[in-house]
């Protein structure tokens, strides 16, 4: 039997329930990729999943277990996110060959947190960017797609006045890049460290929800992306709220659960080689510190993204 190193979640809890172990390395099936995975991301999501939304109400438990699995993860190795080199395919694979460089967002197949994992031809995986490293490309990958779904979501036009509340995230950072490479007048929300980095991504205006709590009179935008979720409030964000244009729209990231095709991933490729986005990296941590990663980004202080790498 052939084994490899994962990151392996027994229950649900804090960081500390992950732990590395050997286990087996998958075989494809005839529609599967496998790949030997290069680096990943802890975001919100997946600790989100690791926790089993425990401070949640039991509105979202129930079907959250229900979905995921009742007393701790049916995978039990998590991660949503990988880029990475394709190394076998099974028999009906026609799209994808040994050797291809590719990126993939998991979904409830979890995996990535592997050195090897197995992904669906026909799901959410395509070439990654040519001119992005694995590291960069994967902290480009989740924010980039979820930032993609709700700014089209938002009816996204070139000319439009946009402000992303929590532009210094994974998701924000990213917004704050498409909005502008689509022609947007872009107004980022974020804490004072993070101010210049939401300007080099290209925001006209930035401010401090921690020292701001209302707009100037008259402010209005035509799109407003919460990224951050409902969960995080402030006065600020209330106000934001209040500022929709007349026609426009307020779209959250708790709005409902994007699907992801694979052609956003094409896109997104697309736009990475293009120069439209580029990659915003907090901390790069090994698989083996793969709870200190967990750690650092459930303390809600990380500026962009936080990737993983499998040596």
């Amino acid at each position: 039997m052939i084994t490899m190193k994962a990151a392996v979640c027994g229950r649900y809890g804090p960081p500390d329930v992950l732990r590395i172990a050997d286990v087996p390395r998958p075989v494809p099936a005839a529609d599967e990729i496998l790949v030997r995975v290069r680096a990943s991301t802890v975001n919100s999501s997946d600790w989100y999943v690791r926790s089993g939304v425990r401070r949640s109400p039991l509105a979202v438990q129930v079907p959250f277990r229900l979905l995921v699995g009742i007393r701790r993860p049916r995978q039990p190795i998590l991660g949503l996110v990988l880029t990475g080199e394709a190394v076998d395919t099974g028999s009906a694979v026609t799209k994808f060959h040994a050797g291809d460089r590719v990126w993939a967002f998991t979904k409830l197949r979890f995996g990535a947190y592997a050195e090897y994992t197995c992904v669906k031809e026909n799901s959410t995986v395509a070439l990654a960017p040519a001119n992005a490293s694995d590291e960069d490309a994967a902290a480009m990958l989740y924010g980039g797609l979820m930032a993609m779904h709700y700014l089209r979501r938002g009816g996204l036009r070139s000319g439009q006045r946009v402000l992303v509340y929590g532009a210094s995230g994974a998701v924000g950072t990213a917004a704050v890049q498409l909005a502008t490479h689509a022609g947007a007048d872009v107004t980022a929300v974020c804490g004072p460290a993070n101010a210049d980095l939401a300007t080099s991504l290209g925001a006209t205006l930035v401010l401090d929800y921690t020292s701001t709590h209302s707009l100037p009179p008259g402010m209005t935008f035509d799109l407003v992306l919460d990224a951050v979720g409902k969960r995080r409030r402030s006065a600020l964000k209330a106000e934001c709220r209040r500022a929709v244009a007349p026609g426009g729209r307020y779209v959250s990231v708790d709005d409902g659960t994007p699907d992801f095709p694979a052609v956003d991933l094409v896109r997104l490729a697309q736009l990475a080689d293009d120069g439209a986005i580029d990659p915003v990296v907090d901390r790069v941590y090994p698989l083996e510190w793969i709870a200190e990663a967990h750690r650092y980004v459930e303390a809600d202080h990380k500026r962009g993204n936080v990737v993983v790498t499998m040596v």
